[in-house]
């Protein structure tokens, strides 16, 4: 069955395209939610149409996702996760985690845009974000065990910590006096 897709499904298309389904998941699923219409020779009439008086406006929408791609282009995620002493996480960290390790670093992206294979292993991953049919950055992701992410904090934090401490020990006494 083709169709045209009227809104942007990941692993499907893109808003606008014409793709081909199976016609169960197409008549049952997408167009009753309107996700959809059936591509007949006159709905495809009105799609080039449509799309011949928007090519401005889809320019700009796609300049504005290569600026948010750029924005997220340089950086790189590192989760810290309940691990066992086999190697596997207590849970999985997925596209939501990311989603909002991204929010804590100032890039509020919707975690549905965000693909990524559930990672319950500690290891190297990829997260792909899809801000538009032709920008899709990919962010990589480390997976760490919280107890040793807690261990390189330690060793650094009594390097900041010892000169903070030390005027403070001294001011200590003058205020007493």
């Amino acid at each position: 069955m083709e169709i045209i897709l009227k809104e942007d499904i990941i692993g499907l298309g893109y808003k606008n395209d014409i793709v081909n389904v199976k016609s169960g998941y197409g008549r049952n699923y997408l167009i009753p939610q309107g996700k959809a219409v059936i591509a007949s020779p006159s709905a495809k009439k009105i799609l080039a149409e449509n799309l011949k008086q928007q090519a401005h406006k889809l320019a700009a929408i796609k300049a504005e996702a290569e600026k948010k791609g750029e924005a997220i282009k340089d950086v790189a995620l590192c989760i810290a996760a309940k691990v066992s002493a086999t190697g596997q996480l207590y849970g999985s960290v997925n596209a939501g985690i990311v989603a909002e390790e991204l929010k804590k670093l100032g890039h509020d992206i919707d975690r549905k845009i965000i693909t990524m294979t559930d990672a319950k292993t500690v290891g190297d991953y990829v997260a792909t974000v899809h801000f538009h049919k032709e920008v899709e950055i990919a962010v990589p992701v480390k997976v760490v065990a919280e107890n040793a992410a807690a261990e390189e904090k330690k060793e650094e934090a009594p390097v900041a910590e010892a000169p903070v401490e030390a005027p403070a020990v001294e001011e200590a006494p003058a205020t007493e006096e």
